[in-house]
């Protein structure tokens, strides 16, 4: 659906000439963003952000209508309901933050050891680890009171750990040291992410590197 367009007291036929110079000057029209018609993802975008800055209860289609300036109408032309969006805003996350991620960390290198590192220095990697560390409070908090939820952060947190564990095999470790190192790991890793502790970058990297030193390190 598009956007609702603004009252101009005139009808929009009138205007073409004058936005056709203007089209011709290499000046943007301002119509053109007010017809731009919005996609699932522009509503999951902002459902997102706004779980993210006020929490589960704030993402009603009302709230995001007007963050979007358009009617509620424009919502149902995409999603069925409030669950719909949810569901998908659910999906979206667990592909951008554990498929996706996962699938370029292994494009990224074919040394375990550098595997490792890399996900190790996941939380750290400026704002957009910032924002993704936000989020996934926002949606770990909404999981302790929503069966939906919870059941997609479980698959993620399974997902994730079986990847580490594929690390720590290729290093060597057998099938069960192998999942519980990264375990340890995987908590280390969402720690960092969701606990806001001041430190330097001096600080953080011994840390990561005392990490890498303890969870390859042999027990034998």
């Amino acid at each position: 659906m598009l956007r609702d367009l603004p009252p101009t007291g005139r009808h929009p036929m009138t205007l073409a000439p004058a936005r056709a110079r203007d089209r011709k000057r290499g000046r943007p029209d301002p119509a053109d963003a007010v017809r731009a018609p919005l996609t699932p993802e522009d509503w999951i975008a902002a459902a997102t952000d706004t779980l993210a800055d006020h929490g589960i209860d704030s993402v009603r289609v009302d709230v995001l209508a007007r963050t979007l300036a358009v009617t509620r109408g424009s919502f149902y032309w995409h999603f069925r309901d409030r669950e719909d969006l949810l569901r998908r805003v659910l999906q979206a996350w667990r592909q951008r933050a554990t498929e996706q991620l996962t699938a370029r960390l292994e494009q990224a290198s074919n040394d375990p050891r550098e595997q490792l590192r890399d996900v190790i220095s996941l939380p750290f990697r400026g704002r957009s680890a910032v924002r993704a560390g936000r989020i996934e409070l926002a949606i770990r908090a909404w999981a302790r009171r929503d069966d939906m939820a919870r059941h997609v952060v479980d698959e993620a947190d399974a997902a994730r750990i079986s990847y580490i564990a594929q690390i720590f095999s290729s290093l060597g470790f057998a099938i069960g040291e192998a999942r519980s190192r990264a375990f340890l790991l995987y908590s280390y890793v969402v720690a960092e992410s969701l606990v806001s502790t001041p430190s330097t970058a001096s600080q953080r990297t011994q840390r990561s590197e005392f990490v890498e030193r303890l969870l390859v390190r042999r027990l034998d």
